[in-house]
């Protein structure tokens, strides 16, 4: 790729990640699906906040954290997102700044305070999350930074952040921006519950020629083709999109670029907390192929930095791992 002044800009939700430790009936007593995501209003995050756990805060959000992994191993990244004029607000910006993400920002100065994430991981290492956007749902293509887009390698697109209609704007015009300025775009379909909403708009997306790197997961591949096995939704990928990354837990991932295939194995690990762990993915994968890094190599990297991220709490390996990670990739 051409030299430019990040290798990843991210845009996607910004939100403070509140984890904690629990057990099942935590989740059946508030309603919750284990392993899901969902969209709570300012009520229930203040009341699941109170009942929870004592646990660990920090900046979060799908591809804030992909963007602070990628950092971590060596990228020049950004992140675009929203977040209000408030104390999580500027924890938010100052965390992700000193972990090496540029993240030029209009805070919200009135209105929804910022998002936050609250994450209960149970015994077996499944991560629930209850999602209030707050702040988030204002993106749109006003806090779009159109020079830091055509100066970045990749532009990195967040499903979840496709709810509002704004939003979906921006997405169409960053990703126009990005073509124009020939870049790659790469867009994670973030959560299957997400594909089932916006089916029919990830669709045009990617049909209209603005996506070169699709990252899903089993379970949202299928729900985006409709198809009941892997194999089938894989197939479907390969004709509609140049590049697909597709994760498929301890069975590892398969990468599809039209007629060329590769699988690359999970590592062995105890499993923690799997918070975070297709977003690590993501981040390795991206930093192999920012750097021309055969597609094998960064698929490898993606499960080094995942297996990193599983066997810890938290949806970041620590600066320390990812440090020895980066060579691999140098």
């Amino acid at each position: 790729m051409n030299s430019t002044r990040y290798d990843i800009i991210g845009i996607g939700n910004a939100i403070v990640d509140v984890i904690a430790r629990t057990d099942d009936m935590f989740l059946d007593r508030h309603d919750m699906r284990k392993g899901a995501m969902r969209l709570i209003d300012a009520e229930a995050a203040e009341r699941i906040l109170t009942a929870m756990p004592p646990g660990q805060i920090a900046s979060g959000g799908s591809v804030a954290n992909s963007c602070a992994v990628a950092a971590g191993l060596g990228a020049r990244t950004a992140f675009l997102g929203k977040v209000a004029r408030d104390e999580l607000g500027v924890a938010f910006a100052a965390d992700l700044r000193a972990i090496g993400v540029d993240f030029p920002h209009a805070p919200l100065p009135e209105g929804a305070p910022t998002a936050r994430c609250l994450i209960l991981v149970t015994p077996d290492g499944q991560r629930t999350m209850n999602t209030y956007l707050g702040a988030c749902i204002d993106f749109d293509h006003t806090d779009l930074d159109a020079e830091a887009i055509r100066d970045s390698s990749i532009l990195y697109l967040e499903g979840y952040l496709f709810d509002p209609p704004r939003a979906q704007h921006a997405f169409r015009e960053a990703a126009r921006i990005a073509r124009a300025a020939g870049r790659r775009v790469a867009l994670s379909l973030s959560d299957a519950f997400c594909v089932d909403r916006h089916r029919s708009g990830f669709l045009d997306l990617i049909a209209s020629g603005n996506v070169d790197i699709l990252f899903a997961n089993e379970a949202e591949i299928c729900s985006l083709f409709e198809q009941n096995t892997f194999e089938s939704a894989a197939a479907e990928a390969a004709h509609v999109v140049p590049l697909a990354v597709l994760t498929r837990s301890e069975a590892g991932s398969v990468i599809v670029s039209g007629a060329e295939r590769h699988v690359a194995a999970a590592l062995p690990v105890d499993v923690v907390d799997t918070t975070g762990a297709g977003d690590a993915y993501a981040a390795g994968f991206m930093v192999g192929f920012s750097r021309n890094a055969p597609l094998a190599e960064c698929a490898a990297l993606g499960s080094r930095v995942a297996a990193a991220v599983i066997g810890r709490i938290g949806a970041r390996p620590d600066l320390a791992t990812l440090a020895a990670l980066a060579p691999a990739v140098a």
